[in-house]
């Protein structure tokens, strides 16, 4: 079988955005300079508001693929009370976080009228 969602060929990476707020801003800081010391990976910039489809405030973490086995398990265990939002990235951002996202701590609800408008 070799299908789009079937086939991990079409994954071109990860992308895991880090949740926060006013009174976990501290905490998402030090879990970034963690990971800026530990990992080779692309930090976005903080958004202090919601942006996008991402109900929190978030700031963003592009990695390869092949971190994936040391990248994921890593901010499962140190990502301390923050909510992980992880998808993989295959060209179909609608399915990506919507049909493909793993969560690390609580599932929260993404505005997916703004990647379907996008989707056309």
């Amino acid at each position: 079988m070799n299908d789009a969602a079937t086939d991990t060929a079409v994954i071109s990476g990860y992308h895991a955005h880090v949740y926060y707020d006013a009174t976990t801003k501290e905490a998402a800081g030090r879990l970034r300079e963690a990971i800026d010391g530990r990992f080779r990976m692309t930090l976005g910039r903080r958004h202090d508001r919601p942006v996008g489809p991402h109900p929190r405030w978030s700031y963003q973490i592009a990695f390869a693929s092949e971190l994936f086995a040391e990248v994921v398990p890593w901010l499962a265990l140190n990502r301390g009370d923050l909510v992980v939002f992880i998808h993989p990235i295959t060209g179909d951002d609608l399915a990506d976080h919507r049909d493909y996202a793993l969560w690390l701590g609580a599932k929260l609800d993404l505005d997916l009228d703004v990647l379907a408008a996008s989707d056309g």
